[in-house]
């Protein structure tokens, strides 16, 4: 098997030597042209994730493998652009922003008013009910 840093056409070309396929009959065995095929072989054409399913089921690797030739392709063939490449130069890596400092003053907390407190405001209240219930004494 040829080395991760191959492009899928040779790759391709190794395994249909492997497996003594031509171009017509690997296209027949995965129901693609064989004009998509040949253009994949020289290199013409990228490797697209259905085909990508196609080969992985025809010859026992799985998607990724197929799909990571063709990213490590782009990636090697991306590097020897010239003009990308004095576009990176100019890019400086991102700096995070220092971090505020942890404040230590005091958290005003909330609390949900209850059952409870809402019948002691009621109490306080002169001619409420809950008055009148404190002034006689009983409870509820």
């Amino acid at each position: 098997m040829p080395k991760t840093t191959s492009t899928p056409g040779s790759v391709l070309i190794s395994l249909m030597d492997e497996y003594q396929l031509n171009p017509f009959s690997l296209s027949k065995a995965i129901s693609l042209s064989p004009s998509a095929v040949r253009l994949l072989v020289i290199g013409k054409s990228k490797m697209t994730v259905p085909t990508a399913l196609r080969l992985a089921k025809l010859f026992g690797q799985t998607p990724d493998f197929w799909l990571d030739l063709q990213r490590n392709a782009d990636i090697k063939d991306a590097a020897k652009d010239e003009k990308l490449s004095a576009i990176l130069k100019g890019i400086s890596k991102a700096k995070k922003p220092a971090e505020k400092p942890i404040s230590t003053g005091k958290v005003k907390v909330s609390r949900k008013s209850t059952l409870s407190d809402k019948r002691k405001k009621a109490a306080k209240v002169p001619g409420s009910k809950a008055a009148s219930r404190k002034k006689k004494g009983s409870k509820r």
